[in-house]
């Protein structure tokens, strides 16, 4: 099948190699003529812009947006949708958000062009593995799709989740519970770490757990590769970004009125990762010195002192010394 790929980074460049491997022809457009190059030599068409690129579609065409959501998102899809003609598809398999990914629906389809929105998870490592696809839109405009969803996605790995919006939907709710979890294994590690005077093996935990362990998971395998070159790992400064997911999954919770405390608290602590002065814990000190007594830190005194957990009165760990790495 033909398929137009537009945005050839991390994401787009190999799901359109692993679409070569598998057959398909693929006519290749990035606002860098060094992505479209590199792609060229794999066996993709090269694109100069995206009228190029449409015009190197047959019809029906079918042009999947791999670009950053928002702005880029937006307005790549709006242009598409003019060089686009009726009958024509637009899969937009970004991280947008899934109301938004309704409207520009509604309004291709005055113009008669279809828009499917696809949910992508697999990462750098979907060359090899495949990716899991959850895509929303009209049955029709999917099932025309779907040899390009079965090349991309390893064995029952994409599926028609429903409407335009769904893919969407399910991709942000499936990285919110991944918020969750690196959260939480985060916290283990950070615990494991923190008993020094047992001398655990991080990476010898790990690597244990992945065998036949109720916590075994692939975010734990990648945990033990992360783990296996400890000079490596303790270069990583703790400070976590979020791509927007995190944040919409819990708009949604508040608005649909379900609880969803562990992936709110994760959120929090992306937020609570950027901030290398720790305000917070600043005030917390600064308030207990001042109904308790309690002695506080100056700078320079908390690094000399940081090897050493602290504790209160009741024998509760008030030491802010971050894990190795985070």
């Amino acid at each position: 099948m033909q398929l137009g790929m537009i945005g050839l980074g991390r994401m787009g460049a190999n799901m359109t190699r692993r679409l070569l491997e598998h057959g398909h022809e693929v006519v290749a457009y990035d606002r860098n003529p060094a992505m479209v190059e590199a792609e060229a030599t794999e066996g993709a068409r090269g694109a100069a812009d995206l009228e190029d690129l449409v015009a190197k579609l047959a019809p029906p065409r079918a042009a999947w947006v791999m670009v950053p959501s928002g702005e880029p998102t937006r307005s790549t899809v709006e242009q598409l949708g003019r060089l686009l003609e009726p009958g024509d598809t637009i899969v937009d398999g970004g991280n947008s958000n899934y109301r938004e990914a309704q409207r520009a629906g509604e309004r291709l389809r005055e113009r008669g062009v279809a828009m499917v929105d696809a949910g992508v998870s697999g990462g750098v490592w979907g060359l090899k593995n495949g990716y899991c696809l959850m895509v929303g839109g009209d049955a029709e405009a999917v099932s025309r799709l779907e040899p390009v969803f079965t090349a991309l996605a390893p064995p029952d790995g994409w599926a028609h989740v429903g409407p335009s919006g769904a893919g969407h939907y399910s991709k942000m709710i499936h990285n919110g519970i991944e918020y969750g979890m690196l959260q939480s294994y985060a916290e283990g590690f950070a615990l494991l770490d923190a008993a020094a005077e047992l001398e655990l093996d991080l990476h010898q935990l790990a690597a244990l757990w992945n065998h036949g362990s109720v916590v075994r998971s692939w975010l734990l395998e990648l945990a033990e590769l992360a783990l296996a070159e400890p000079e490596e790992f303790s270069h990583i400064r703790g400070f976590v970004e979020d791509s927007g997911e995190g944040r919409w999954t819990v708009q949604e919770a508040v608005e649909r009125a379900v609880s969803a405390p562990a992936i709110t608290a994760s959120l929090f602590a992306r937020f609570s990762s950027r901030d290398d002065e720790r305000f917070g814990a600043r005030i917390v000190a600064a308030l207990r010195n001042q109904f308790g007594g309690h002695e506080f830190f100056t700078e320079a005194a908390a690094a000399e002192e940081a090897k050493a957990p602290q504790h209160d009165a009741e024998g509760i760990i008030t030491d802010d010394t971050p894990a190795p790495g985070g």
